[in-house]
């Protein structure tokens, strides 16, 4: 009797990066190429590796590992198949196995250790690779060992802020009410981040869990994901995954049979860049205008309609489920001083080689941008990196030699924020950056405060005169005092913040706020 043949796997991602550069038509054309050989192949759509500028990464599972070709296009993948791309065999797309490519070799992945080897709408494949533990044995612990845990490990808010996320669950922990909530703030709007998008399309059964045991450590038992509408893969993969887990009885009522209970839905966002702050957050999923709440009372006391309220980034509560799995002292041992753990680093902009570095804190900002990203795609000298987003500071490449760690960055006036690290060459005019800046402040500022709602609009006014040239010297004091008004006087970060990109293009490129006008215009 002849044995059935064997499916041979191949993988070509469903992350939106990949979608967009022709992930669907490659898949599509890889089936319709097997067919027509007679070849039996099984196609998983797993998420992206992170290696962006290899979109679509499509690989071949072979009995020495997987196998990566990229970037694939339809147009490739006959002369794949005529040279044996099944077997892995050799191809001027080829990479290797995966696992050994530099640029994902060197990383410590924990977070992402899932993301782009499993299907992320598997529960099973997401079980195999070790899911679902860290709740298993939550649910075996008394909430405040789970809270100490978390505290203990030394992870800290991941969305930017850096707020000791175990000082947090405590607060929400120890504060007596019958409704508790849990909420994940997945409204990633910064300039070139896109680590949170990255999670939820390709591992999102590890936010899922790490709500859950959030859920039992505080004693919530309903959680809300509020992403950003420019989501709609993450909102479709997360919808879609909530109601798996929820059939495995892994959300719900006595889930796997404990006495615990956690309900989970998905509220999508309007577009609003402030409505990442958290309380604006808060505000639009009550189904009202986002506006920034005053505090006190803090969230943690008085939060989602009212009540005790977790509020936390995808990638922090992305890291709960190793820390419960592995343990605080394991996370604790990546990392320096009190940055612990991992950050996913985006590296994007004018970069050979744009994608997500998950690395321990400590690691340089040249090591990411020349060691991993290449260096520019123009191969031009790099001039200025912006960290942390719009609002996040331009440093120098002399600067660039700073271990990226909380406390090592406020040293040089700057935020390592949610990891995005956007690079620009020589040709760069940061003047024109600083406006920028102050511009998009007054698109997104929800207006409740009137040092950002007024300040940033005055801002742009003294922009556009310090650039035209009138009475520079004068200006340049006048942008500077408004700059401290905001800093000390904004309700948020939104207008908090907006000065911090502004004053590090000045102190650090001051030539360009004093350019010649015809040259400026000729520009």
């Amino acid at each position: 009797m002849t044995k059935a043949r064997t499916a041979i796997r191949v993988y070509v991602p469903r992350d939106a990066a990949a979608l967009s550069m022709g992930a669907d038509p490659a898949a599509r054309a890889i089936a319709a190429e097997a067919k027509k050989r007679g070849d039996k192949v099984e196609i998983v759509r797993n998420g992206s590796r992170g290696m962006l500028w290899l979109e679509p990464l499509v690989e071949v599972e072979t009995p020495e590992g997987r196998i990566a070709y990229g970037p694939v296009k339809t147009s490739d993948v006959e002369d794949l198949f005529g040279t044996g791309f099944l077997e892995g065999k050799a191809h001027k797309l080829c990479h290797g196995l995966t696992a050994e490519i530099p640029y994902f070799k060197n990383q410590e992945r924990l977070t992402f250790a899932r993301v782009g080897l499993i299907d992320p709408l598997s529960i099973e494949d997401y079980r195999k690779y070790d899911g679902y533990v860290g709740l298993t044995k939550a649910m075996a612990m008394e909430p405040i060992d789970i809270v100490d845990q978390v505290t203990k490990s030394g992870l800290r808010g991941r969305g930017g802020a850096a707020f000791p996320t175990g000082i947090k669950w405590k607060t929400v922990h120890d504060t007596h009410n019958e409704q508790k909530y849990i909420c994940c703030n997945a409204d990633e709007g910064d300039s070139g981040t896109f680590a949170d998008r990255m999670l939820m399309e390709g591992d999102p059964f590890c936010l899922i869990e790490g709500m859950t045991i959030a859920g039992i450590a505080v004693g919530a038992t309903k959680g809300y994901i509020y992403v950003r509408s420019e989501y709609p893969h993450a909102v479709d993969t997360l919808r879609e995954a909530i109601r798996i887990a929820n059939r495995a009885n892994w959300l719900g009522r006595n889930i796997q049979g404990s006495p615990y209970h956690f309900d989970l839905e998905v509220r999508m966002g309007a577009g609003a860049y402030v409505c990442g702050e958290e309380t604006s957050m808060l505000e639009s999923i009550e189904g009202r205008r986002g506006l920034v709440r005053y505090k006190p009372p803090l969230p943690a006391i008085e939060g989602l309609f009212g009540k005790p309220t977790v509020i936390n980034n995808v990638l922090s509560l992305g890291s709960v489920p190793i820390i419960l799995d592995k343990g605080a002292d394991y996370y604790r041992d990546f990392g320096m001083g009190r940055s612990r753990g991992t950050l996913a680093f985006q590296i994007a902009g004018n970069i050979k080689q744009g994608g997500l570095v998950e690395k321990a804190f400590g690691v340089t900002a040249r090591e990411l941008i020349e060691g991993y990203g290449a260096g520019t795609l123009s191969g031009r000298p790099i001039r200025a990196v912006q960290f942390g987003g719009p609002l996040g500071a331009y440093l120098p490449e002399y600067l660039l030699d700073t271990p990226m760690d909380y406390e090592e960055f406020t040293k040089v006036d700057a935020l390592v924020g949610h990891g995005g690290i956007v690079v620009f060459d020589d040709t760069v005019d940061m003047a024109a950056m600083a406006r920028f800046a102050m511009e998009f402040c007054t698109i997104e500022s929800c207006g409740k405060c009137t040092p950002c709602r007024i300040g940033s609009t005055r801002g742009v006014e003294t922009m556009d005169r310090i650039i035209g040239g009138i009475e520079r010297e004068r200006n340049i004091t006048i942008l500077k005092d408004l700059c401290e008004t905001m800093t000390d006087g904004s309700l948020c970060a939104m207008g908090g913040l907006t000065p911090m990109p502004v004053m590090s293009a000045l102190r650090h490129f001051p030539e360009d706020f004093h350019r010649p006008v015809q040259a400026a215009a000729a520009e």
